[in-house]
């Protein structure tokens, strides 16, 4: 806890409670429209999951009714962009129907990179550091969408949704994490998924928790992104701040700080 207690005047109390022993996080979808596209970057835990972490186990949330809020039907989605394969990053890309899991999105292809296809897939065997904590994502959130034909496996240095989206490899986390990069005229935005858990690692751009597959991948990906964001004054949104949830970065010797958090607060 050296560094949280380090950073506590900044970090508290959006991010870190120290008396209470608890870091604050968020579970977030990220709702982009481009070129005429309703396109979805994540999307959670899901409902009634068999799941190792008490707190991703059986859930009843109103997610669908939140989207619907904000003014998209599950029919209405034409892209879903898995960032990783995690479950708390792909839990609605299906649903539970007459005992069967089916995608929550009929139009929608699902864009996952192949390499994080082939890490979680169970048929290949792969020794994982998430361990038993992935135990039937992959079988209950995943699989379900291949088989329905609704996947986009991609591979390469890239892979365009559109003129203004782009997904770049950003390995480590896991082994296809994945980046997603908006231009719109002269504005920035990266989605980096779990490259960042936690503001602190502006400043402590090594600390890596321990959900990282390979840390040492993570801290470059995660120190190149960083070195975008501030090049090129783009808006960064990770998936788990609370708060503003997004912020402008800048340079702070080796390492960064948050030149402004995102405008809505």
């Amino acid at each position: 806890m050296e560094h949280w207690r380090a950073h506590e005047s900044w970090l508290a109390p959006d991010f870190v409670d120290l008396a209470a022993d608890e870091v604050r996080t968020m579970i977030q979808t990220w709702v982009l429209r481009s070129e005429g596209r309703t396109i979805l970057i994540d999307t959670g835990i899901g409902n009634g999951r068999e799941r190792h972490m008490p707190l991703f186990h059986q859930l009843d949330t109103d997610y669908l009714g939140e989207l619907a809020a904000a003014g998209v039907r599950p029919e209405d989605v034409d892209t879903v962009i898995c960032t990783h394969v995690h479950g708390d990053h792909v839990g609605w890309n299906t649903t539970l129907v007459d005992g069967e899991w089916r995608p929550t999105f009929p139009n929608a292809r699902y864009v996952i990179s192949r390499a994080d296809f082939d890490y979680w897939n169970p048929e290949n065997g792969h020794r994982t550091r998430s361990g038993p904590g992935m135990a039937n994502v992959f079988e209950d959130s995943v699989a379900p969408v291949h088989q329905a034909g609704q996947t986009v496996l991609w591979e390469g240095d890239h892979y365009d949704i559109d003129a203004q989206l782009r997904l770049e490899p950003a390995p480590g986390h896991t082994p296809g994490s994945t980046v997603v990069t908006l231009r719109s005229g002269t504005d920035r935005a990266l989605f980096a998924g779990d490259l960042l858990h936690s503001p602190l690692q502006f400043t402590e751009p090594d600390d890596c928790p321990c959900f990282d597959e390979d840390e040492a991948q993570a801290r470059i990906a995660r120190r190149r992104v960083l070195e975008s964001a501030a090049d090129e004054g783009a808006l960064l949104f990770p998936a788990h701040f609370p708060g503003a949830g997004a912020a402008e970065v800048r340079r702070d010797g080796d390492r960064f700080a948050v030149k402004e958090w995102a405008a809505w607060r």
